[in-house]
C-alpha cells in the first residue's frame, strides 16, 4: 500500500506554496496565542508547548499520509464512512463532557475532540459517494440518494449537541454536491424546502442553541446569555483601530474581559492589538490558503481527487468565515475555532492531517500549471 519509492519521486511535485502558507498562518498564530494565554505575564507556555507539540505531530502525519495514494484510501470508503458513525456513537456514550456537549474522549495529555478525526474519515468516504453519483443528480430522488448518507453523521453530532459542527458538515456536503453537478431547478426546489423546515429546526433546538440566535438579533440585551461575552468582543475589535494596541497590550484581552480569548474568539486579540492592519493580513493569509487548494482541486487527475479537495475547501472556508463573524457580531456565536491560530492539539493534528491528503492530491496531478 505504501510506495516508498514512487513516494520520493512525487515528493519533488509537492506544492511548497501551500506548505509556506500553512506554516506562515500556524506562526502568526503562536504569536497570537502567547498573547491571548497570557504567557508574556505568567511564564507559563504550556498552552504553546502542546500546540507546537501537535503541530509537530500532525507534521510526521502528513509525511506519513502522502506515501499513500488517496485513491487506495478510497478503496475504503464504506469503512471509513462506518468509522465516523460508530466513533460519534462512541463518544456519546463514553466521551467527557467539553462546553456542554460530549464530543470528547480524555486521553489524559490530549482531549480528543472526535469530530476533528471524523471530518478526515468523512470527507474521504463521502467524496467516493458523490464520485459514484456523479451525473445521477437530476431528480430530487437522486439528491436524496447522496444526501441520506450525510444524514446519520450531522445527526450524532447535533444530538451531543454541536451545531456548530453540524453546520460544517453540511456545508461538505452541499459543497461537494454543488460541484458534482447538480440540477439548478432542484437545487432552488432544495433551498425553498430548507426555508420552510427552518422554524421547525428552530424549534427542535435546545434553550442554549436559541439563545445564540436570539442574542445575534438582539445584540445591545445583554441579559440574553452569550450576549455579554459577545459585546466584549466586538469592544476589542473596535478599539483596535488601524494598527491595534500593540502586541501584549490589548486591554480587554490581558485583563480577561473576553471570553474564551485563546479559542473560539482570539481573532478578536488579533485586532485589539494588531489592529486593522494586523486582522486584515491574517485574512489575506487564509484566501491564499483557500485558492491555493481550489487550485489543486482544479488540477485533480481524477474527479474523486476534486471532491475531496473541495470538502475540505468548503470545511476550512465555513470554519474561518463563521469564527471572524461571529467575533464582529455578524454570525451567530458557535464553537468554531479559527484554523491553525486557536489553541487545539487535536484540531492542529487533524487539521494537518487534512492538508496532507490535499498535499497528496495535488502531488499525483497529471500535468503541474504555476
Amino acid at each position: 500500500m505504501i510506495d516508498y519509492k514512487n513516494t520520493l519521486k512525487l515528493i519533488k511535485k509537492i506544492d511548497w506554496k501551500l506548505i509556506l502558507i500553512v506554516l506562515a498562518i500556524f506562526a502568526y498564530g503562536l504569536v497570537i496565542l502567547s498573547s491571548a494565554t497570557h504567557a508574556n505575564q505568567t511564564g507559563q507556555y504550556k498552552r504553546l508547548i502542546v500546540q507546537t507539540l501537535a503541530f509537530g505531530i500532525g507534521t510526521v502525519i502528513v509525511i506519513f499520509i502522502l506515501m499513500i495514494d488517496y485513491n487506495a484510501m478510497g478503496k475504503h470508503y464504506k469503512e471509513l464512512y462506518a468509522v465516523s458513525i460508530a466513533l460519534l456513537a462512541l463518544v456519546l456514550i463514553f466521551g467527557s463532557d467539553r462546553g456542554g456537549a460530549k464530543s470528547t474522549f480524555n486521553l489524559g495529555i490530549l482531549d480528543l475532540q472526535v469530530i476533528e478525526v471524523v471530518k478526515i474519515t468523512f470527507i474521504l468516504s463521502y467524496a467516493k459517494i458523490i464520485e459514484n453519483h456523479r451525473g445521477k443528480l437530476n431528480t430530487l430522488k437522486e439528491i436524496f440518494d447522496v444526501v441520506i448518507y450525510a444524514v446519520p453523521v450531522i445527526g450524532l453530532i447535533i444530538v451531543e449537541p454541536d451545531l456548530g459542527g453540524a453546520i460544517i458538515f453540511c456545508c461538505i456536503v452541499f459543497g461537494m454536491i454543488f460541484s458534482a453537478g447538480i440540477n439548478r431547478k432542484i437545487l432552488i426546489r432544495a433551498g425553498v424546502i430548507a426555508l420552510v423546515l427552518l422554524p421547525i429546526a428552530y424549534m427542535c433546538m435546545s434553550q442554549y442553541q436559541k439563545n445564540r440566535i436570539l442574542g445575534f438579533m438582539n445584540p445591545e440585551d445583554t441579559s440574553i446569555d452569550g450576549n455579554y461575552q459577545l459585546m466584549q468582543s466586538i469592544i476589542a475589535i473596535g478599539s483596535g483601530g488601524m494598527t491595534g494596541k500593540g502586541l501584549y497590550n490589548g486591554t480587554q484581552n490581558q485583563e480577561d474581559f473576553l471570553p474564551i480569548q485563546d479559542s473560539d474568539f482570539i481573532f478578536a486579540v488579533v485586532v485589539e492589538e494588531l489592529g486593522v492592519v494586523g486582522g486584515t493580513v491574517l485574512v489575506v493569509l487564509y484566501a491564499m490558503f483557500l485558492l491555493r487548494m481550489i487550485k489543486i482541486a482544479r488540477e485533480s487527475k481524477d474527479v474523486y481527487g476534486s471532491f475531496i479537495v473541495i470538502g475540505v475547501v468548503c470545511m476550512f472556508s465555513y470554519q474561518i468565515i463563521q469564527n471572524i463573524g461571529m467575533t464582529m457580531g455578524l454570525i451567530p456565536v458557535t464553537g468554531v475555532t479559527l484554523s491553525f491560530i486557536s489553541y487545539g492539539g487535536s484540531a492542529v493534528m487533524t487539521s494537518l492531517a487534512i492538508i496532507g491528503i490535499v498535499l497528496n492530491v495535488g502531488m499525483r496531478r497529471k500535468k503541474i500549471n504555476f
